[in-house]
């Protein structure tokens, strides 16, 4: 009889997660959840944060067959039980800072460890979206997953088509956002955004919000946001985000509307090279078609 390969991998918040065996069954934050789908891993039971609500949001699921994996619940509601009742072998988060568990209470995160081993990924301001994407395939590569080799090509086919498309005289105005309602605005601020930070390497000109309270946002009306002029935004499109419609009654977005090409951005997307590759070639169409017009 084969002996058991015992299994350990050293998380982003400085922690060994240790198994016995390969993990086989995960339960994951739900971004994490896309992220391990795109690497050939399918989850048994997902969870969200304490923005989300009693089903899973779509736009963090990415490829995820949602209506086939387990919604385990989000933030204060998510008691260790449930997750524990999955009978996960490992589960999967990520972490902003590199300490905390996203998505999961403190206390709850303490309980879930003394069951299970817990494995995070940083995605904070401190790395760059390749380093986080690289971490993401070193987890799945210790689980015996991967992506296919093709999708490496796909995705520097993409960066040349984005610094292509940023290369000429013309350079349109980006502004990434997401929408409170009709009163307020989070603009990001590109530099604490792993995805945005890869945009402007690219050459995209992303618009940074004045200086003031918020690492990742400048909560503004949207008189700001419009004085900025942008020619194309990357609007937040995750469940808790205000729709366009929704933001109507505002002349300042209709402004914006106006003039602007929306383009759905998802802060929390998968981050896989088959997910970046649809972003950044996204972003070059648009950026091309906008520089037309400017």
């Amino acid at each position: 009889m084969e002996r058991s390969t015992p299994w350990e991998f050293s998380d982003d918040r400085g922690r060994l997660a240790v198994a016995g065996d390969r993990p086989l069954r995960i339960v994951a934050y739900i971004q994490a959840g896309a992220t391990l789908w795109d690497l050939g891993i399918r989850p048994v039971g997902l969870f969200g944060s304490q923005h989300d609500g009693a089903a899973p949001d779509p736009a963090k699921g990415g490829e995820l067959p949602l209506a086939e994996i387990p919604y385990l619940g989000s933030g204060g509601a998510l008691h260790p039980d449930a997750l524990l009742e999955a009978e996960p072998d490992l589960v999967v988060a990520v972490t902003y800072d590199g300490e905390q568990v996203y998505g999961l209470e403190p206390k709850t995160a303490l309980e879930l460890e003394t069951h299970v081993p817990v494995a995070t990924v940083a995605v904070g301001p401190g790395r760059s979206l390749a380093e986080v994407r690289e971490r993401f395939a070193a987890l799945a590569g210790s689980l015996g997953h991967g992506e296919p080799l093709g999708r490496a090509r796909e995705l520097d086919a993409a960066e040349d088509a984005l610094r292509q498309a940023t290369g000429g005289s013309v350079r349109p105005r980006v502004l990434a956002l997401s929408p409170a309602g009709p009163e307020r605005v989070h603009l990001a601020r590109p530099g604490s955004w792993p995805d945005l930070r890869a945009l402007t390497e690219h050459g995209v000109g992303l618009l940074q919000p004045a200086a003031g309270a918020g690492v990742n946002w400048s909560t503004v009306g949207w008189a700001e946001a419009a004085a900025l002029a942008p020619d194309i935004v990357l609007m937040d499109v995750r469940v808790n985000a205000a729709r366009p419609e929704q933001l109507r009654s505002d002349a300042h977005w209709r402004a914006i509307e106006a003039r602007s090409r929306l383009l759905p951005w998802n802060p929390e997307a998968p981050c896989s090279r088959r997910a970046h590759t649809r972003f950044f070639t996204l972003v070059a169409e648009t950026v091309r078609e906008a520089a037309g017009t400017v």
